[in-house]
């Protein structure tokens, strides 16, 4: 694929929810915007209405979709749904704060804590065969628009898979990027693969605060161990 058909990926997470701000796992639980989230989705939608946008695909669940339609209002562009782009499925955990799953599950919540790729949540996926899912998928649809310019609106765990494919940082590693609703994130796509072009943009929040995702329990600050906001 010659530089000219590099595909510009602006992937971005949904705006909040009130599961968020009760860390609360949603996973592929349908939790819908609340008003700060709708707040967020505008305020994105805005900042990107002349990015030059060919096309827009979001996961199904409503808290993606309803931050792609929008941008869709903004762009003039259709929103794609593709199932491939939703949250992990994170079966008996979906519904539960991080608290209320170390008391219920405390070995699995370690294994959680520690990262382990073949690990998942009872009726869940594994770590390791999300990461594939939502890596497959996004390079399917880069793929699909070479020399164009394409958004993804997905989940926080989306965007962390995305973020270590373009970053070729470990499945293992804890994270200490941010994944802030309604984030605007940049990559390129070749055959080879993701890179990073940019990440974390929430300027045009003007400083209102965005709940971190946290698929990853040892998210930000170093890997402390400490649990973010939930999906």
């Amino acid at each position: 694929m010659p530089h000219s058909e590099v595909t510009r990926v602006i992937a971005i997470r949904h705006g909040e929810t009130a599961w968020n701000v009760d860390t609360r796992i949603q996973g592929h639980l349908d939790i819908p915007l609340n008003d700060t989230g709708r707040w967020q989705a505008r305020r994105m939608a805005a900042a990107l209405a002349d990015a030059g946008i060919d096309a827009i695909y979001a996961s199904d669940l409503s808290r993606a979709h309803a931050t792609a339609q929008a941008l869709a209002d903004a762009t003039g562009r259709p929103v794609v749904a593709d199932t491939g782009l939703r949250e992990r499925c994170f079966g008996s955990f979906e519904g539960r704060t991080f608290a209320e799953i170390e008391a219920q599950w405390p070995e699995e919540a370690l294994r959680w804590r520690r990262r382990d790729p073949e690990f998942g949540p009872p009726g869940g996926e594994t770590l390791r065969g999300f990461f594939e899912r939502v890596v497959a998928t996004a390079s399917r649809l880069a793929a699909a628009h070479p020399g164009q310019t394409v958004a993804m609106v997905a989940h926080g765990g989306v965007l962390d898979c995305l973020y270590r494919a373009a970053s070729r940082v470990d499945l293992l590693a804890a994270r200490t990027w941010q994944l802030g609703n309604a984030s605007i994130n940049r990559l390129l796509y070749m055959p080879e693969g993701f890179t990073l072009v940019g990440w974390g943009d929430t300027m045009h929040l003007q400083g209102e605060g965005t709940l971190d995702e946290s698929n990853d329990p040892q998210a930000v600050n170093g890997g402390s161990g400490r649990v973010g906001h939930a999906a």
